[in-house]
């Protein structure tokens, strides 16, 4: 009886909705036409990278390479020259690497630990203290060249990879403590509390706690200050000499050069090479990413 009452009465639930609908059709339509002005300079980038000098020149910039050819990559990556250097971008992209690793570790590590005691162990003065330090986020870096050119100098560290690893670290402490001090805000002080009573200390809860629970937010540091510190020009151009150039600085020698014929083909390969640690660091861990700014990384 219950299956023919079914079958005379109809299918029940809401009605399907159209896929082509108005509003369907205008979100798409912008996504796409986003996407489209995103991707063809990325486009024109990658098929004039595998042209040919003779190929360019007839012009049709969009156009695939008729003839592949990836002598280019091998000439911006090791041939081409950067001043009196004709090593091409490989010593920079080693300059960046050394540059990289330590400041991104360095800063996350300090800024998780300050993150942490603002917002579980709080003292007295703690919000004046993240006030001041948050403050340094909206600092212009441009006014803090030359005192900072005077403290490198003094302390001998002038002219040195580390002396650049030194800037990168205190520059980007002040927004990453911002993002972990939210982040730990977020968990709940219960959690905190009990650990407290089992008689874990300030670095028991911070290396068996709230690190674990770090991962997203982790991610978000890393993908930020990865992002800032390999594309960052200013800052290499002034605190270091010319051997130690990182690769954004020997990118701009290469496009810049006025030396011979210029070459379209090289400049698109050697810009290619100096976007590709960034985005495949963002690729690798986007998802993380995404789980990091949805779990407070934004959060007041």
């Amino acid at each position: 009886m219950t299956d023919e009452t079914n079958l005379v009465d109809g299918p029940r639930g809401p009605k399907p909705k159209r896929a082509f609908t108005r509003r369907n059709i205008f979100v798409y339509g912008t996504l796409l036409l986003f996407a489209v002005y995103y991707l063809l300079p990325l486009w024109v980038m990658v098929v004039t990278s595998l042209k040919g000098m003779p190929e360019i020149r007839m012009g049709n910039i969009f156009s695939p390479p008729v003839e592949v050819t990836f002598q280019p990559w091998v000439k911006a990556w090791s041939e081409a020259c950067t001043g009196i250097n004709c090593d091409g971008l490989s010593r920079g992209f080693w300059n960046s690497i050394k540059i990289l690793i330590p400041s991104t570790i360095v800063s996350i590590l300090i800024a998780s630990i300050n993150g942490y005691a603002l917002s579980k162990w709080r003292f007295k003065g703690s919000e004046t203290f993240f006030a001041i330090l948050v403050l340094g986020a909206f600092i212009p870096y441009q006014i803090m060249i030359y005192p900072i050119v005077i403290l490198l100098r003094e302390a001998g560290l002038y002219g040195s990879l580390w002396g650049l690893v030194l800037v990168h670290t205190i520059f980007g402490m002040p927004i990453m403590t911002l993002l972990f001090r939210n982040y730990f805000t977020g968990i709940p002080d219960e959690l905190f509390k009990a650990a407290r009573v089992d008689g874990a200390g300030f670095w028991g809860i911070f290396i068996k706690i709230m690190l674990p629970m770090s991962l997203p937010i982790i991610v978000v540091a890393m993908i930020l200050q990865i992002t800032g510190i390999w594309n960052d020009f200013l800052f290499g151009v002034i605190y270091t000499k010319p051997d130690l150039y990182p690769m954004t600085v020997q990118l701009n020698n290469i496009v810049n050069s006025v030396q011979g014929v210029k070459e379209y083909n090289v400049n698109m390969a050697a810009t290619l090479l100096t976007g590709l640690v960034p985005l495949v660091i963002y690729f690798i861990s986007g998802k993380l990413f995404v789980r990091g700014i949805a779990a407070g990384a934004v959060k007041g």
